[in-house]
């Protein structure tokens, strides 16, 4: 990928969607892509490849033609794309400090008690690893 490591790619809401389609299985065929993503949405098969031309030009996706069809394979794995986007959104939103966030989550009731153990299981962590 011909972009900057620890820059994230600009893509679109809608363009995210089809490449979270694509983690899903890959390489994928558009046809198969098309299926993933009309179990979710309706979405018009031309728009969804008119999504997968724009991931390939952002370099985000790769395709190999295979006969008629395309194999796409994404160039940025979901779990690299998400600390990026997390890192992105928390230095914005809250000028880098995840308590605030966390906080906000807190007092609109909205943590279930799942996150609440993940939570202290990740402070556990960190504290056994930074001490």
């Amino acid at each position: 990928m011909s972009e900057d490591k620890n820059q994230k790619p600009d893509i679109s809401n809608a363009e995210f969607d089809v490449l979270d389609a694509l983690w899903d299985g890959y390489p994928a065929t558009s046809a198969d892509i098309i299926a993933r993503l009309n179990s979710r949405k309706a979405w018009h098969e031309k728009t969804i490849k008119t999504l997968l031309s724009r991931l390939v030009k952002k370099q985000v996706i790769s395709f190999e033609k295979l006969q008629r069809q395309y194999l796409y394979t994404p160039l940025i794995a979901r779990e690299d794309y998400t600390k990026k986007e997390t890192a992105s959104f928390v230095s914005r939103m809250f000028k880098g400090k995840i308590a605030p966030m966390v906080a906000g989550f807190a007092n609109q009731n909205s943590l279930s008690r799942q996150d609440v153990d993940d939570l202290k299981a990740l402070i556990e962590k960190w504290e056994k690893n930074n001490d």
